[in-house]
């Protein structure tokens, strides 16, 4: 059941459908499985680049959103990356991180990804090619750790 598309998209042309799968996937794997209790809708989507991946079931399985990082030009920021418990172990999460990064290295003006990664992800964005830029900190209630990739620009 491993989805083969994965789908890039501004918020603007998301349908309401795609938005609505997108919200319940984020629901799910961060508020119901993680207990992750988080304002949401922090007004971040409106001015993301979603990435993400639907099953034959029309519900999304993997998703992500990325944005230019406040007070840093050329570095797009990267969070709500998720996998949903079916999937995982399958190299989805991968397949998505990686056609988000090849998206932007061909369409945005970019020199560096960031993220705050939850401690526990830390070594699945190590193979990716992403490192550690700082120590633990707690987010959410979580350990995190901020991640950097550089495009070599």
């Amino acid at each position: 059941m491993t989805p083969t598309e994965i789908t890039v998209k501004q918020f603007d042309e998301l349908t309401t459908r795609e938005l609505y799968e997108i919200l319940c996937a984020r629901a799910d794997v961060f508020t119901t499985e993680e207990q992750i209790l988080y304002p949401d809708a922090d007004g971040l989507d409106v001015h993301a680049i979603h990435v993400f991946a639907m099953g034959p079931d029309t519900r999304v399985k993997a998703y992500l959103r990325m944005f230019p990082k406040a007070g840093e030009d050329g570095v797009l920021q990267m969070g709500r990356i998720l996998t949903v418990k079916e999937v995982r172990g399958t190299g989805l999460g991968i397949r998505l991180m990686q056609a988000a990064m090849d998206y932007a290295k061909e369409k945005l003006d970019i020199r560096d990804f960031h993220m705050n990664s939850q401690e526990h992800a830390v070594g699945f964005y190590e193979k990716l090619g992403f490192r550690r830029t700082s120590d633990i900190f707690i987010e959410a209630g979580i350990p995190h750790v901020e991640m950097r990739l550089s495009c070599g620009a």
